[in-house]
């Protein structure tokens, strides 16, 4: 990043300290879902989040650097910032918008293909109320797949499961919101592509998201994407499936599974490079401060579509990998979260770097974040 960049993040940052009139810890994604239809006492509000963090990866090559499918917390053998976050939202109930800038590692990994001018926007959209119960916004905002998001302490685990990582964090395009029911709403989407701010072609992609919860315990999402991912000449469509459930079974205890599903046609040959991924988050929570999440997972590319290449070739190996993490989460403050994680991962072949230019089919590693919202 340039100094310049850093100089105008850090003074924007300065000028929504000034102008903030009230706290609020970052949202989640679902914040979204249930906008209130009458107007808040004040509809402007300042929140920001910074997550610091230390990772270590055991006989990690001479690199600082993670496996190259890793974007959050991606960094390791170095004290450094996953996502410092600030931000502005109002929301009168009939109209919103918000304005948030974010650097970090995550930033740098995940907005590299962005133009320069774009890469440390975290959310910029406005919307209005075209009638009651529905919102209309344009800009660029959260992803409407998965169950993990960029905010990590959104998250039952620290670090992101492969399924997360290579899926969208964020989207640019119009999305409209409707909410049938308290317990149902529905969400359609018309945007540039599957996590990208800039268009890389001319034509759109759609989305749809379904949340239901049939009981205050479950909530059952079920979201799709459709487009083309390729430069105009190379037409490739590619579609998509994230499905997952929440289970909270006590106030102590809580279960969620997720799977997803793709297909994008493949090139050199006809028919599609499907690639599916699942996994399971057992959380149960010890105290009040302490809580501790056991998360299992695998990964299955077919010619390593999407984690290893967006255009693979006919002879690209397929990519699988299975593993799990555990790790202790400690509140010391309402908005505050130390986090402790560890995590190994198992492949088929060899295709982690270690050191003297070795490859092994096993990675393991240690992370530990602090957090902070505000």
């Amino acid at each position: 990043m340039g100094d310049s960049i850093m100089k105008h993040f850090l003074s924007l940052g300065l000028l929504l300290t000034a102008t903030g009139a009230a706290l609020a810890q970052a949202p989640s994604a679902a914040d979204t879902v249930a906008a209130k239809s009458t107007a808040t006492a004040n509809p402007l509000t300042f929140y920001g989040f910074v997550d610091g963090y230390y990772g270590f990866d055991f006989k990690h090559p001479a690199t600082n650097a993670r496996p190259g499918f890793l974007y959050s917390h991606n960094r390791q053998n170095d004290f450094t910032v996953n996502q410092g976050l600030v931000g502005l939202r109002y929301d009168d109930g009939r109209v919103r918008g918000a304005v948030g800038l974010h650097a970090g590692s995550y930033v740098a990994a995940n907005y590299a293909a962005e133009d320069p001018v774009f890469r440390h926007i975290y959310e910029a959209y406005a919307g209005f109320r075209p009638f009651q119960k529905a919102w209309l916004d344009v800009g660029i905002f959260g992803s409407h797949i998965g169950f993990e998001s960029a905010i990590s302490e959104d998250n039952w685990t620290l670090t992101r499961s492969l399924m997360a990582e290579n899926s969208p964090y964020y989207e640019a395009g119009a999305r409209f919101i409707y909410e049938v029911a308290p317990q149902l709403t529905l969400t359609g989407l018309v945007l540039n592509g599957w996590q990208n701010i800039r268009e890389t072609n001319q034509g759109k992609a759609l989305g749809t998201q379904i949340q239901w919860k049939p009981t205050d315990k479950i909530l059952i999402n079920s979201s799709t994407f459709l487009g083309n991912e390729q430069p105009q000449d190379s037409l490739r469509r590619r579609y998509f499936h994230d499905f997952y459930v929440t289970y909270a079974a006590t106030e102590r205890f809580s279960l969620a599974a997720v799977f997803d599903v793709g297909k994008q046609q493949s090139a050199g040959r006809s028919g599609y490079d499907t690639w599916h991924t699942a996994a399971a988050f057992v959380k149960l929570k010890l105290s009040d401060k302490l809580s501790g999440t056991l998360r299992g997972e695998y990964y299955y590319a077919q010619r390593g579509v999407v984690i290893s290449s967006l255009q693979p070739a006919r002879t690209d190996a397929d990519f699988r990998a299975a593993g799990g993490s555990l790790n202790l989460d400690y509140a010391p403050a309402a908005n505050v979260l130390f986090r402790v994680e560890g995590r190994y991962l198992q492949a088929k072949d060899a295709i982690f770097q270690q050191r003297d230019a070795q490859t092994a089919d096993g990675y393991g590693n240690l992370t530990t974040s602090v957090a902070l919202s505000f």
